[in-house]
């Protein structure tokens, strides 16, 4: 199988909400969008992320009216101290403080306006 891009679809009530807070705040591009539906990439992060409306009919019937919950969306970074700082700067809210874990690698959190949480983190080195 060759696969030739790769993308995450999260449900979510405000579509423009979520794409505005990846547009400002990460450097994501809209690549396309319909009425209820963004399809987003970013030159750097090879996965795009689309977001839909809740209740589009897109969705299998028995999703539609479910939202994402329960999942992070991780962006992997070179400064994880950089860019906290950065988001902190520019008034983004702190959902979870910066902090090392014991296995080596640090991270943060951020929540969008829909709820969707996007953690940014340095992964630790391989011995």
């Amino acid at each position: 199988m060759q696969i030739n891009s790769s993308a995450v679809s999260l449900t979510v009530e405000d579509v423009e909400a979520s794409a505005s807070f990846l547009r400002e705040h990460f450097g994501f591009a809209e690549q396309m969008s319909a009425d209820g539906f963004v399809s987003l990439g970013h030159p750097s992060a090879g996965v795009n992320v689309v977001f839909l409306k809740r209740g589009i009919e897109v969705l299998p019937e028995g999703f539609r009216d479910e939202v994402a919950a329960g999942l992070i969306l991780a962006f992997v970074v070179d400064d994880v101290a950089a860019e906290e700082a950065r988001l902190r700067a520019a008034g983004v809210q702190i959902t979870m403080a910066l902090r090392a874990e014991p296995w080596g690698e640090t991270l943060f959190q951020v929540t969008d306006p829909n709820g969707v949480v996007v953690q940014l983190v340095k992964w630790a080195e391989q011995r």
